[in-house]
């Protein structure tokens, strides 16, 4: 009966792993309100639900600079050309900026991804129903991620101990078979999760997604940019603007 501590340590893995899944699923789920019918996202709430906050900072400086508001070098420089905000993104935006009217491009998108207007507008969001929660995301793949390695430890463990001595499991029963009871509960768990989960995105909920399938997006606009990302521009010139990374201001 060496088997029994195995068997023990192997249900006490499946059922933290399988429980911490569970309870994630559920906080997300419970996070989830109604939306509103007929509803059509803005340009901002497009970005936020497709990539994220970044997603929002980089849709405000193109359309600022579309605007001639603000003047994005190839060089990975953002230069203020109107020192006015037309809203709370932009006036975020030039906040960042700061009074020499000048930044580059890198640390800007991440002040902006960071300010209170995108903080407002994911709350807004996921009241709506449209955003999943602060969190929920990541904990439920940190979830899924414990119950694959707990299905794996239970298979190590039943390994072990069928190679044991002297195993007898009482009647005809194999002892491997006792193992695989966690193991199913663990596969069963992950395959609801699959199902489940699976209509939610990094970002937007499965209302939130539908809205997004329904924006027209041709290349080179905002739409387009909002929801694919800088990727959709079609200016060779504002892509390399947004390519650069952090570096030093040389004098």
């Amino acid at each position: 009966m060496f088997w029994v501590p195995f068997l023990l340590l192997a249900c006490a893995v499946t059922a933290l792993s399988c429980g911490r899944l569970c309870l994630a699923a559920a906080r997300a789920a419970s996070g989830q309100a109604a939306p509103s019918g007929g509803r059509e996202l803005t340009l901002h709430e497009a970005a936020f639900l497709s990539g994220g906050p970044a997603r929002v900072a980089d849709v405000t400086l193109i359309s600022m600079a579309r605007g001639r508001r603000l003047l994005l070098a190839h060089t990975g420089w953002a230069t203020v050309v109107d020192p006015v905000g037309g809203d709370d993104m932009e006036r975020s935006v030039l906040g960042a900026i700061g009074p020499e009217g000048q930044s580059r491009i890198a640390p800007l998108r991440r002040a902006t991804a960071t300010a209170d207007a995108v903080r407002a507008l994911a709350d807004r969001l996921v009241a709506a129903g449209l955003a999943v929660p602060d969190g929920a995301w990541s904990d439920i793949a940190a979830g899924v991620r414990q119950v694959r390695s707990a299905a794996v430890a239970v298979a190590a463990l039943g390994a072990v101990a069928t190679l044991l001595p002297s195993q007898d499991a009482g009647g005809n029963v194999p002892v491997a078979l006792w193992f695989a009871l966690p193991l199913l509960l663990c596969l069963s768990c992950l395959a609801i999760a699959r199902v489940e989960v699976h209509p939610y995105s990094r970002w937007a909920s499965p209302a939130g997604q539908r809205l997004l399938a329904a924006i027209p997006a041709t290349r080179d606009s905002l739409n387009a940019v909002a929801v694919r990302g800088v990727r959709a521009l079609g200016d060779p010139a504002l892509r390399a603007a947004f390519a650069h990374r952090d570096a030093p201001r040389s004098h």
